[in-house]
Protein backbone atom coordinates (compact mmCIF):
# COMPACT_ATOMS: atom_id res chain seq x y z
CA UNK A 1 0.00 0.00 0.00
CA UNK A 2 1.44 3.42 -1.18
CA UNK A 3 1.19 6.71 0.31
CA UNK A 4 -0.49 7.82 -3.23
CA UNK A 5 -3.48 5.25 -2.75
CA UNK A 6 -3.57 6.43 0.61
CA UNK A 7 -4.49 9.85 -0.70
CA UNK A 8 -6.17 8.86 -3.18
CA UNK A 9 -9.13 6.91 -0.76
CA UNK A 10 -9.35 9.96 1.64
CA UNK A 11 -10.10 12.03 -1.73
CA UNK A 12 -13.11 9.46 -1.95
CA UNK A 13 -14.31 9.33 1.49
CA UNK A 14 -14.38 13.45 1.49
CA UNK A 15 -15.56 14.33 -2.27
CA UNK A 16 -18.33 11.20 -2.20
CA UNK A 17 -17.34 10.92 -5.62
CA UNK A 18 -14.70 9.14 -7.53
CA UNK A 19 -14.99 11.43 -10.96
CA UNK A 20 -14.35 14.53 -8.03
CA UNK A 21 -11.91 12.74 -6.45
CA UNK A 22 -9.76 11.60 -9.34
CA UNK A 23 -10.11 15.88 -10.58
CA UNK A 24 -8.93 16.45 -6.97
CA UNK A 25 -5.91 14.77 -7.22
CA UNK A 26 -5.10 15.56 -10.89
CA UNK A 27 -5.41 12.19 -12.05
CA UNK A 28 -7.53 10.19 -14.61
CA UNK A 29 -10.82 8.27 -12.61
CA UNK A 30 -9.58 4.88 -14.28
CA UNK A 31 -6.40 5.69 -12.91
CA UNK A 32 -8.17 6.24 -9.60
CA UNK A 33 -10.15 3.42 -9.70
CA UNK A 34 -7.54 1.36 -10.67
CA UNK A 35 -5.30 2.06 -7.04
CA UNK A 36 -8.36 2.01 -5.08
CA UNK A 37 -9.42 -1.66 -6.57
CA UNK A 38 -5.45 -2.80 -5.68
CA UNK A 39 -6.01 -1.73 -2.13
CA UNK A 40 -9.69 -3.04 -1.72
CA UNK A 41 -7.94 -6.72 -3.10
CA UNK A 42 -4.96 -6.21 -1.09
CA UNK A 43 -6.23 -5.99 1.97
CA UNK A 44 -9.76 -8.59 1.14
CA UNK A 45 -12.65 -5.71 2.26
CA UNK A 46 -14.99 -3.21 0.59
CA UNK A 47 -13.45 0.24 1.29
CA UNK A 48 -16.12 1.90 -0.65
CA UNK A 49 -19.67 1.37 -1.75
CA UNK A 50 -20.13 2.16 -5.14
CA UNK A 51 -23.79 1.24 -5.66
CA UNK A 52 -24.57 4.41 -3.81
CA UNK A 53 -24.83 7.79 -4.80
CA UNK A 54 -23.26 9.30 -3.57
CA UNK A 55 -20.52 6.86 -2.87
CA UNK A 56 -20.47 5.42 0.69
CA UNK A 57 -17.61 4.63 2.56
CA UNK A 58 -18.12 1.34 4.85
CA UNK A 59 -17.84 0.51 7.92
CA UNK A 60 -14.67 -1.36 7.58
CA UNK A 61 -13.85 1.34 5.16
CA UNK A 62 -14.48 4.03 7.82
CA UNK A 63 -11.99 3.01 10.01
CA UNK A 64 -9.39 2.29 7.40
CA UNK A 65 -9.92 5.93 6.48
CA UNK A 66 -9.20 7.18 10.12
CA UNK A 67 -5.61 5.02 9.97
CA UNK A 68 -5.02 6.44 6.65
CA UNK A 69 -5.39 9.59 7.48
CA UNK A 70 -3.07 9.30 10.62
CA UNK A 71 -0.37 7.77 8.18
CA UNK A 72 -0.59 10.74 5.79
CA UNK A 73 -0.06 12.82 8.83
CA UNK A 74 2.99 11.20 9.81
CA UNK A 75 4.17 11.36 6.60
CA UNK A 76 4.09 14.67 6.18
CA UNK A 77 5.54 15.42 10.17
CA UNK A 78 8.73 14.06 8.15
CA UNK A 79 9.29 16.91 5.85
CA UNK A 80 7.86 19.47 8.37
CA UNK A 81 11.17 17.81 10.55
CA UNK A 82 13.22 18.53 7.84
CA UNK A 83 11.86 22.41 7.20
CA UNK A 84 11.97 23.14 11.04
CA UNK A 85 15.79 21.35 11.23
CA UNK A 86 16.92 23.95 8.55
CA UNK A 87 14.77 27.19 9.83
CA UNK A 88 12.52 26.96 6.66
CA UNK A 89 9.10 28.84 6.58
CA UNK A 90 7.51 27.67 3.43
CA UNK A 91 4.68 25.64 2.26
CA UNK A 92 1.05 26.02 1.87
CA UNK A 93 -1.00 26.96 4.85
CA UNK A 94 -4.91 26.59 3.89
CA UNK A 95 -7.11 28.79 6.39
CA UNK A 96 -11.12 28.90 6.61
CA UNK A 97 -12.09 32.36 8.20
CA UNK A 98 -15.94 32.85 9.05
CA UNK A 99 -17.78 35.95 6.73
CA UNK A 100 -18.42 37.85 10.49
CA UNK A 101 -14.36 38.27 10.85
CA UNK A 102 -13.06 38.08 7.38
CA UNK A 103 -13.77 41.38 5.81
CA UNK A 104 -12.00 43.19 8.64
CA UNK A 105 -9.86 41.34 10.00
CA UNK A 106 -7.66 40.19 7.05
CA UNK A 107 -6.86 43.24 6.07
CA UNK A 108 -4.59 43.85 9.35
CA UNK A 109 -2.52 41.31 8.81
CA UNK A 110 -2.65 39.25 5.59
CA UNK A 111 -0.55 42.07 3.33
CA UNK A 112 2.47 41.71 6.48
CA UNK A 113 2.19 37.51 6.46
CA UNK A 114 3.01 37.00 2.54
CA UNK A 115 5.23 39.59 2.79
CA UNK A 116 7.23 38.21 5.87
CA UNK A 117 6.74 34.93 4.79
CA UNK A 118 7.07 34.93 0.80
CA UNK A 119 7.83 31.21 0.10
CA UNK A 120 4.38 30.38 2.14
CA UNK A 121 1.55 30.19 -0.19
CA UNK A 122 -1.76 30.85 1.50
CA UNK A 123 -4.81 29.66 0.18
CA UNK A 124 -8.08 31.10 2.16
CA UNK A 125 -11.96 30.17 2.40
CA UNK A 126 -14.80 31.68 3.69
CA UNK A 127 -17.25 29.62 5.41
CA UNK A 128 -19.82 29.28 8.21
CA UNK A 129 -18.02 27.29 11.22
CA UNK A 130 -19.37 23.99 11.03
CA UNK A 131 -17.96 23.83 7.26
CA UNK A 132 -14.42 24.71 8.59
CA UNK A 133 -14.57 22.06 11.62
CA UNK A 134 -15.59 19.78 8.65
CA UNK A 135 -13.02 20.69 6.55
CA UNK A 136 -10.66 20.88 9.09
CA UNK A 137 -11.43 17.09 10.81
CA UNK A 138 -11.29 16.12 7.04
CA UNK A 139 -7.57 17.28 6.25
CA UNK A 140 -9.18 19.85 3.94
CA UNK A 141 -8.15 22.74 5.70
CA UNK A 142 -5.02 23.85 8.19
CA UNK A 143 -6.48 26.28 10.33
CA UNK A 144 -9.83 28.06 11.17
CA UNK A 145 -10.51 31.61 12.56
CA UNK A 146 -13.90 31.63 14.20
CA UNK A 147 -15.50 31.92 17.31
CA UNK A 148 -15.04 29.55 20.31
CA UNK A 149 -15.10 28.03 22.87
CA UNK A 150 -16.30 24.94 20.88
CA UNK A 151 -15.75 22.40 23.42
CA UNK A 152 -14.50 19.76 20.34
CA UNK A 153 -11.98 17.43 22.05
CA UNK A 154 -10.90 16.67 18.20
CA UNK A 155 -10.12 20.65 18.21
CA UNK A 156 -7.23 22.66 19.73
CA UNK A 157 -8.08 26.54 20.62
CA UNK A 158 -5.89 28.99 20.47
CA UNK A 159 -7.26 32.10 21.53
CA UNK A 160 -5.87 35.30 19.91
CA UNK A 161 -8.36 38.20 21.20
CA UNK A 162 -11.71 39.50 22.56
CA UNK A 163 -14.14 41.29 20.47
CA UNK A 164 -16.80 43.63 22.27
CA UNK A 165 -19.96 43.44 21.04
CA UNK A 166 -22.18 46.72 19.66
CA UNK A 167 -25.30 48.28 18.92
CA UNK A 168 -26.45 49.63 15.48
CA UNK A 169 -29.33 51.64 15.95
CA UNK A 170 -31.57 53.27 12.79
CA UNK A 171 -31.98 57.12 13.71
CA UNK A 172 -35.56 56.41 14.41
CA UNK A 173 -34.95 53.99 17.13
CA UNK A 174 -36.02 55.47 20.55
CA UNK A 175 -32.45 53.82 22.17
CA UNK A 176 -30.69 55.92 19.49
CA UNK A 177 -31.04 58.68 21.97
CA UNK A 178 -29.39 57.15 24.69
CA UNK A 179 -25.11 57.01 25.16
CA UNK A 180 -24.96 53.09 26.17
CA UNK A 181 -27.90 50.17 26.32
CA UNK A 182 -28.49 47.91 28.66
CA UNK A 183 -29.19 44.52 27.40
CA UNK A 184 -32.55 44.21 29.11
CA UNK A 185 -33.88 47.43 27.03
CA UNK A 186 -33.40 45.68 23.61
CA UNK A 187 -36.42 43.88 22.24
CA UNK A 188 -35.47 41.16 19.59
CA UNK A 189 -38.35 41.83 17.72
CA UNK A 190 -36.96 45.15 16.27
CA UNK A 191 -33.66 42.95 15.76
CA UNK A 192 -32.09 42.01 12.40
CA UNK A 193 -30.62 38.83 11.89
CA UNK A 194 -27.68 37.20 10.36
CA UNK A 195 -29.36 33.61 9.01
CA UNK A 196 -29.27 30.60 10.59
CA UNK A 197 -25.53 28.87 10.66
CA UNK A 198 -23.87 31.87 11.73
CA UNK A 199 -22.67 31.82 15.14
CA UNK A 200 -22.89 35.50 15.50
CA UNK A 201 -26.82 35.28 14.83
CA UNK A 202 -26.87 32.27 17.81
CA UNK A 203 -24.45 34.88 20.16
CA UNK A 204 -26.77 37.70 19.44
CA UNK A 205 -29.97 35.95 20.16
CA UNK A 206 -27.94 34.70 23.26
CA UNK A 207 -27.93 38.46 24.29
CA UNK A 208 -31.38 39.38 23.65
CA UNK A 209 -32.20 36.21 25.70
CA UNK A 210 -36.19 36.38 26.56
CA UNK A 211 -36.56 39.88 25.67
CA UNK A 212 -39.60 40.27 23.00
CA UNK A 213 -41.16 37.84 20.95
CA UNK A 214 -41.27 36.18 18.02
CA UNK A 215 -40.69 38.47 14.61
CA UNK A 216 -43.97 40.63 13.76
CA UNK A 217 -42.82 42.93 11.47
CA UNK A 218 -44.58 43.16 8.07
CA UNK A 219 -40.73 42.48 6.55
CA UNK A 220 -38.54 39.65 8.08
CA UNK A 221 -35.38 39.49 6.45
CA UNK A 222 -32.21 37.69 7.30
CA UNK A 223 -29.00 37.86 5.68
CA UNK A 224 -25.41 36.34 5.32
CA UNK A 225 -23.85 39.64 5.74
CA UNK A 226 -23.78 42.16 8.41
CA UNK A 227 -22.65 45.05 5.96
CA UNK A 228 -26.08 43.90 4.32
CA UNK A 229 -28.25 43.98 7.80
CA UNK A 230 -26.12 47.42 8.64
CA UNK A 231 -27.63 49.65 5.47
CA UNK A 232 -31.27 48.14 5.99
CA UNK A 233 -31.02 49.71 9.51
CA UNK A 234 -29.27 52.74 8.17
CA UNK A 235 -32.69 52.95 5.63
CA UNK A 236 -34.99 51.30 7.06
CA UNK A 237 -35.90 50.89 11.10
CA UNK A 238 -34.72 48.61 14.26
CA UNK A 239 -30.99 47.86 14.81
CA UNK A 240 -28.21 45.06 14.34
CA UNK A 241 -25.50 44.11 16.02
CA UNK A 242 -22.04 44.52 15.29
CA UNK A 243 -18.39 43.06 16.07
CA UNK A 244 -16.09 46.17 16.74
CA UNK A 245 -13.41 44.96 14.03
CA UNK A 246 -16.17 45.77 11.57
CA UNK A 247 -16.82 49.33 13.28
CA UNK A 248 -13.19 50.43 13.37
CA UNK A 249 -12.97 52.65 10.27
CA UNK A 250 -16.67 53.82 10.69
CA UNK A 251 -16.78 57.57 9.88
CA UNK A 252 -18.53 60.12 11.76
CA UNK A 253 -21.97 59.63 9.63
CA UNK A 254 -21.82 55.82 10.64
CA UNK A 255 -20.89 56.52 14.19
CA UNK A 256 -24.10 58.20 14.31
CA UNK A 257 -26.07 54.91 14.50
CA UNK A 258 -23.19 52.72 17.00
CA UNK A 259 -24.37 52.75 20.88
CA UNK A 260 -22.24 50.58 22.90
CA UNK A 261 -23.36 48.40 25.58
CA UNK A 262 -23.31 49.35 29.45
CA UNK A 263 -20.93 47.16 31.71
CA UNK A 264 -20.21 44.56 31.81
CA UNK A 265 -20.09 44.09 27.67
CA UNK A 266 -20.93 41.27 26.14
CA UNK A 267 -18.01 39.84 23.95
CA UNK A 268 -16.72 36.81 22.00
CA UNK A 269 -13.87 34.79 21.84
CA UNK A 270 -12.21 34.50 18.61
CA UNK A 271 -9.18 32.10 17.91
CA UNK A 272 -7.27 29.90 15.62
CA UNK A 273 -8.56 26.02 15.42
CA UNK A 274 -6.63 23.70 14.45
CA UNK A 275 -7.16 19.47 14.55
CA UNK A 276 -5.01 17.78 17.46
CA UNK A 277 -2.94 15.37 14.87
CA UNK A 278 -2.07 18.56 12.87
CA UNK A 279 1.61 18.81 12.25
CA UNK A 280 2.51 22.39 11.01
CA UNK A 281 2.62 24.15 14.89
CA UNK A 282 5.82 26.58 13.54
CA UNK A 283 3.27 28.27 10.77
CA UNK A 284 0.56 28.17 12.90
CA UNK A 285 3.04 30.30 15.58
CA UNK A 286 3.81 32.79 12.82
CA UNK A 287 0.17 33.34 11.47
CA UNK A 288 -0.94 34.06 15.60
CA UNK A 289 1.96 36.16 15.64
CA UNK A 290 1.37 38.21 13.01
CA UNK A 291 -2.31 38.73 13.54
CA UNK A 292 -2.13 39.67 17.70
CA UNK A 293 0.70 41.90 16.60
CA UNK A 294 -1.54 44.16 13.75
CA UNK A 295 -5.05 44.09 16.09
CA UNK A 296 -5.65 46.87 18.64
CA UNK A 297 -3.89 45.81 21.59
CA UNK A 298 -7.29 46.16 23.85
CA UNK A 299 -8.70 43.51 22.44
CA UNK A 300 -5.83 40.90 23.50
CA UNK A 301 -7.47 41.77 27.29
CA UNK A 302 -9.26 38.59 27.97
CA UNK A 303 -11.61 40.88 30.98
CA UNK A 304 -13.13 43.09 28.64
CA UNK A 305 -16.53 41.96 29.37
CA UNK A 306 -18.89 38.91 29.87
CA UNK A 307 -18.52 36.07 26.91
CA UNK A 308 -21.14 35.06 25.06
CA UNK A 309 -21.81 32.00 24.39
CA UNK A 310 -22.41 30.03 20.89
CA UNK A 311 -24.97 27.99 21.28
Amino acid sequence: MTIVQLEYLLAVDTHKSFARAAESCFVTQPTLSMQIKKVEKELNVLIFDRSKKPVLTTDIGRQIIDQARIALQETSRIKELIQHQKNEIKGELRIGIIPTLSPYLLPLFITKFMQQYPDVNLVIEEALSHTIIHKLNNDLIDVGILVTPLNNRSIIEIPLFYEIFKVYFSTSHPLNKKETIDISELNINDMWLLKEGHCFRSQAVNICGENGSVNTNQLKFESGSLETLRRIVEKQHGYTFMPELATLDFNKEQKKYLREFSNPQPVREVSLIIHRGYMKRKLIDLLKQEIVSNIPKELLNKNRGQLVNID
